[in-house]
């Protein structure tokens, strides 16, 4: 990259930007690598832009966001519409309460507040006490906390934070009578819990490569234990999987304190489980399960048997307790059997077990007896979705969040031996749930597979097949998109537009089966269930090809870049955020080795190398084509799914696309994957991805 190319970047900017003018993007220099895989030679001509810290890829990023800015800039309604959705996003909220050594504990923000702030409380009636304000810890509201937990002598809360959106976490812990901060002091943490043992705590980190900690691939995950008042680096070594490089592990202590729990698992799905007896010193790390083909989830503990949400021999899960000193599978006791739909969620509270189940992607919860014998099912307030259940095994006092698509998030609290529940906690949103309309809908994919779409709109929307639509899917790592609240959307509903949510293959709507049939070479599936989805809003007079937008976030910005390079003349929109975009090399960078599970890799064999490159958005752009309107949405500290892939998309997108339709890419910066971000950054990307696709659907929003 030499200082010529650099400043050509710098220098061309665009002026225009109407659909009507032909943008003027910044000049990315095309290079000769190439990588032969499989016999094939594959070019790379971007591969400059995955290098991270460099000035020319600094560069780039500063003239693309220029071109960005002065095409989102000149969109009229732009600002009226960056005041609308601050105005429906300044609401109080509150979490569940969690209960621990007789106090409560809740995160709360009055709706203004870049992150939520952590109380307590000593009894639901008492006021609040200030534990934790996040924002404190920073001038722009990019320190956010991600988890918090209370020793068990209450004495200590030890808390991880992450900075700019990273994954990279660090812990400190707080005296809670003083509210100070101990020496402790611990960084490189990822994907971990923190659990407290005695005086101490155990929890996983990486040891990162310097200079390149937000790209360089992390190896050796490991088990600590750190004792209070003591130096990291005396931290004790418990466990880490020497022979694999590739391997997530963690753990947790039971809630007797017998026993340490591993979980290690190859990838995003199926762990391997073993258990590390804590009465006895120096005592050996026993394999439980092997893995790595189940999901095992620590449940709680009933007469020194652990109790285990699971998937073995259950696609749809089931519960079942082991015992640790006689771990085979002929000594397991099934608890509650699998069901025709999915068991999503298993909490202990006063010595009953709540079971949340998903049918047609709707919850339902029941209440059964340690034996798995159902008394009855509650009664939750609407159709809707379950978020969470907060519960003690000695508690009979339970709560839980329910939401909709037109239900804000609500906090109730329910009474496990009275079987009633209460509103504890309602937000006052300016919304009127009255006005619109949720429906589930299904349709056939293309191999003739029922698949369920939920659209909401305005009530009285006259289905003329001319309203904007924004479709959104996911679709990957056995994750369901469960109907919920988002407040962003609010703006766009109010303006006629239609939100319509997909549940495709790859998730976990109908349990492990439905999983499998959207990963590695299936994953067409998820790409025929989204477009069908497309096909049928537009069948269904819903919507039109010109007044249909995409979205979708990391799986599901690669969902929409595979679906926009498959079929461009479906959409008129699309914007791919945090995209996975490169499939050929996605697991080199960070934890993408953790992927393989759903999608595999180039390097498995040839025939996986074919399948992949054959929808790999990256790869599959052709020239001289009318690709629809394109906003890319990345952040300069993704260390999840590293910018590059959006970088490399939208530089061959613009050297493909037939320069009719604007193709731009945002790139945020202190901003990561999408967790932990501050109010003002949410509000940004949302005014910025709205303004985008309304002004691109030829709507004329008047806020």
């Amino acid at each position: 990259m030499n200082n010529k190319t650099i400043l050509m970047m710098g220098a061309i900017l665009a002026t225009a930007c109407t659909s009507s003018d032909k943008i003027s993007y910044p000049t990315t220099e095309r290079t000769a690598v190439a990588d032969t895989l499989w016999g094939e030679t594959v070019a790379d001509p971007y591969r400059w832009l995955e290098n991270d810290t460099s000035a020319a890829t600094a560069q780039w990023v500063e003239a693309q966001n220029a071109v960005t800015n002065n095409y989102l800039e000149a969109i009229p309604f732009r600002e009226a519409l960056r005041a609308r959705l601050d105005a429906v996003s300044q609401y109080a909220t509150q979490s569940m309460p969690s209960k621990k050594n007789g106090k409560y504990y809740y995160y709360g923000n009055t709706g203004t507040q870049n992150q939520s702030v952590l109380y307590e409380k000593a009894s639901l009636d008492a006021e609040p006490r200030l534990i934790l304000d996040p924002n404190k810890l920073s001038d722009d509201g990019t320190v956010a906390l991600s988890q918090v937990e209370i020793s068990p002598d209450g004495k200590y809360l030890a808390y991880s934070i992450s900075r700019s959106g990273s994954d990279w976490n660090e812990i400190y812990v707080m005296d809670l009578n003083t509210l100070e901060l101990l020496t402790d002091h611990i960084q490189w943490v990822k994907f971990s819990p923190i659990s407290w043992y005695k005086d101490g705590f155990y929890y996983s980190a990486f040891k990162p490569e310097k200079g390149k900690e937000l790209s360089a691939t992390n190896k050796y995950h490991t088990v600590y234990y750190h004792k209070l008042g003591t130096g990291v680096e005396n931290d004790r070594k418990i466990y880490c999987n020497e022979d694999n490089a590739f391997r997530y592990v963690q753990a947790e202590v039971s809630g007797d304190k017998q026993y340490l729990v591993f979980t290690e698992s190859a990838g995003t799905s199926g762990v391997a489980l073993y258990v590390q007896d804590l009465k006895q010193n120096n005592a050996p790390v026993r394999l439980i399960v092997e893995g790595y083909d189940y999901e095992y989830v620590l449940v709680g503990m009933d007469n020194n048997r652990l109790l285990l949400y699971t998937n073995d021999h259950a696609p749809n899960y089931r519960l079942v307790s082991v015992d640790p000193n006689k771990p085979q599978r002929e000594n397991w006791k099934e608890i509650i059997a699998e069901q025709e739909s999915v068991l999503a969620d298993v909490a202990i509270a006063n010595g009953k077990i709540l079971a949340a189940y998903t049918i047609d992607v709707l919850s339902h919860l029941y209440c059964y007896d340690m034996n798995g014998t159902r008394l009855y099912e509650v009664e939750l307030p609407a159709q809707g979705t379950l978020q969470g259940i907060s519960a003690d095994k000695k508690e009979a006092e339970v709560f839980y969040t329910f939401t909709s698509f037109t239900y804000p998030q609500t906090v109730y609290r329910f009474d496990v031996e009275k079987n009633t529940s209460e509103k504890y906690y309602a937000p006052e949103v300016d919304f009127n749930p009255e006005d619109y309309e949720s429906k589930q809908l299904f349709f056939a994919s293309k191999d003739g597979t029922r698949i369920p779409m939920t659209v909401t709109y305005r009530k009285g929307l006259e289905l003329n097949g001319q309203n904007p639509t924004l479709l959104y899917g996911y679709g990957g790592f056995a994750i369901t998109l469960n109907p919920r609240f988002i407040n962003s959307m609010i703006p766009f509903l109010e303006q006629g537009g239609i939100y319509a949510e997909v549940n495709l293959r790859g998730g976990n709507e109908y349990g492990e089966e439905w999983h499998v049939a959207g990963t590695k070479m299936q994953k067409q599936n998820v790409f025929d269930d989204f477009i069908g989805a497309a096909e049928y809003l537009i069948a269904e007079k819903y919507t039109s090809p010109e007044k249909l937008a995409i979205n979708g976030g990391s799986n599901g910005g690669l969902l929409v870049g595979a679906c926009m390079t498959q079929r461009p003349e479906l959409y008129a929109v699309a914007v791919p955020q945090v995209g996975v975009l490169d499939m050929l090399r996605y697991h080199k960078f960070t934890i993408g080795w953790g992927w393989a599970g759903d999608y595999g890799t180039a390097d498995d064999s040839a025939e996986m190398f074919k399948y992949l490159i054959g929808y790999s958005p990256l790869h599959t752009l052709k020239e001289g084509t009318t690709y629809p309107a394109t906003l890319v949405m990345t952040a300069d500290h993704d260390d999840r799914v590293v910018p590059a892939h959006s970088f490399k998309f939208a530089a061959e997108l613009q050297h493909c696309n037939d320069g009719f339709n604007p193709t731009l890419i945002r790139i945020d910066s202190k901003a990561g994957h999408g967790a932990g971000r501050p109010r003002h950054k949410i509000i940004d990307e949302k005014t910025d991805m709205f303004a985008f696709i309304m002004y691109n659907l030829g709507m004329n929003p008047k806020f």
